[in-house]
């Protein structure tokens, strides 16, 4: 087991418990799925598993050294070049590193943006961008926090085929938290609702797992959106 959680609590200083004894286990290349509303947690359970939440308190937390992150927003630098953006992690950022970021971004099919300057890339290509950065890492868990979210329903489907390329390239135990149950069903091996602080439900990928998913979120989307797809903010 790659990832191994038992009892992780998180309260804010208001006294609002967000995360009250959650258990989650991923296993070695697996997808696990968070779906939840907004304000349930999902955020702050990504943080603790990155070990970037010193508040967050678990019984049991067993995680790999390498952990990569990529965020809703790509967070580069502009007016770097692209393949200096991928390193950021890295300090300082030196010549010599550049073929390591430009294998990263063959991997995300940008090795030719190498140079280019990352503030010119297009939404979809920056967001490629920030998995080429995670990739670099070479991590054993890629946490995606609504990676997809702002990126139109093209360059998201883009986006979905890329993920299950790279990591068939080189599996590797990933959480994706995300509003959107079909994006959940469509890439994950398991998809877990969180509620209430705590995830309550495991959703197997197939016919009806969206609906199912809905249900347990407590929501009810007209049929003639059953395709669309994204679960809107609450």
């Amino acid at each position: 087991m790659t990832v191994r959680v038992r009892g992780l609590r998180r309260a804010y200083a208001d006294g609002r418990h967000v995360l009250t004894g959650l258990d989650l286990d991923v296993g070695a290349g697996e997808l696990v799925a968070v779906v939840g509303r907004s304000g349930c947690g999902k955020t702050t359970l990504l943080r603790a598993l990155a070990g970037l939440d010193r508040d967050a308190h678990a019984d049991e937390l067993v995680r790999p050294d390498r952990v990569a992150v990529v965020f809703q927003e790509p967070r580069l630098l502009p007016w770097e070049r692209t393949w200096r953006t991928v390193l950021l992690a890295d300090e300082p950022v030196r010549r010599a590193d550049r073929p390591r970021a430009v294998a990263a971004l063959a991997r995300v099919g940008l090795a030719d943006r190498a140079d280019q300057r990352a503030g010119t890339l297009s939404g979809g290509q920056a967001q490629r961008v920030a998995l080429a950065r995670a990739l670099a890492r070479d991590p054993d868990l890629l946490l995606l926090d609504e990676p997809f979210a702002a990126l139109d329903a093209l360059t998201r489907r883009e986006a979905h085929a890329l993920l299950r390329e790279v990591r068939a390239q080189r599996p590797v135990a990933t959480v994706l938290v995300t509003h959107d149950v079909d994006e959940a069903s469509a890439l994950a091996d398991r998809v877990l609702v969180l509620r209430d602080g705590r995830l309550d439900r495991g959703v197997r990928p197939g016919p009806g797992a969206a609906e199912a998913l809905l249900t347990a979120l407590g929501v009810v989307r007209p049929a003639a959106h059953a395709a669309a797809g994204a679960l809107a903010a609450q």
